[in-house]
């Protein structure tokens, strides 16, 4: 099969899954309500979620319950050539979780440093480095993504942060810390998130009507709006696409 019917098959391949993923996802979320909000009715998950601790409590379980997810919409994939292709030398890892892309990293990368303020989700990363064959390149630092004082400017050849901007209470501040310690000249910001989506008006009000919902389950706000925290940091995009219906973005920057 030629590289063009493979690029075609493997779209429409994607675009049916994420259809099928999309709408049984739409018509579970409808059967199932959930209060996201306190007994006073002032709590709010997106503005007030307590997401650290959400993070601990979901730690032991959140490779299980994901990892189905995942592979349907092929999530995995895009993590494997996001890195294999952008990664290079130092490379920090913010919101690194249970550290879902430490198989991706290619041979060439020097240094890994997984970073996440989540103390149960490092623990579950450590449990996987000591099954790594390369187990030297990691190390693991628990941190404030917003605040990367151990680290110095311009000291990274590549900075990643996949499915991190939902998690942050101030996803521009975290970015901004991400270009500080990212090299000027040669070094890349990358990111792989979901977001709001302005390709289909019923999908995008169905991320926003369980927008407390989700981040009540998983500390995550999936319907901010991707581009234009990008565009606050200051970050010069090198390159953008967007997969299941606009919802998940593919972002290669530079300072």
């Amino acid at each position: 099969m030629s590289s063009r019917k493979l690029i075609i098959a493997t779209t429409a391949c994607s675009t049916y899954l994420s259809a099928v993923y999309l709408s049984y996802h739409y018509l579970q979320k409808k059967k199932s309500p959930e209060d996201a909000v306190d007994e006073n009715g002032k709590m709010s998950y997106i503005s007030n979620p307590n997401r650290a601790e959400t993070f601990q409590k979901i730690a032991c379980c959140y490779d299980k319950d994901i990892s189905k997810d995942e592979i349907f919409l092929g999530i995995n994939l895009l993590r494997r050539w996001m890195l294999y292709f952008h990664s290079d030398g130092k490379v920090l890892e913010v919101a690194s979780g249970t550290s879902r892309n430490i198989n991706y990293y290619p041979e060439r990368v020097e240094k890994i440093v997984l970073t996440d303020n989540s103390q149960k989700m490092l623990m579950e990363t450590l449990k996987k480095i000591e099954t790594m064959p390369n187990r030297e390149k990691f190390s693991v630092l628990k941190a404030d993504a917003s605040n990367l004082a151990n680290f110095s400017d311009d000291y990274f050849d590549t900075v990643v942060d996949t499915f991190g901007l939902c998690s942050y209470d101030d996803p521009v501040a975290v970015l901004n810390e991400m270009k500080r310690v990212c090299k000027s000249k040669t070094g890349k910001i990358l990111l792989l998130e979901h977001g709001q989506t302005n390709k289909l008006d019923f999908l995008s009000k169905h991320l926003d009507d369980n927008a407390e919902r989700h981040a009540r389950k998983w500390g995550c706000v999936w319907n901010r709006d991707i581009p234009g925290i990008i565009e606050k940091a200051g970050l010069d995009v090198e390159y953008m696409n967007t997969w299941h219906f606009g919802t998940t973005y593919y972002i290669i920057c530079r300072k």
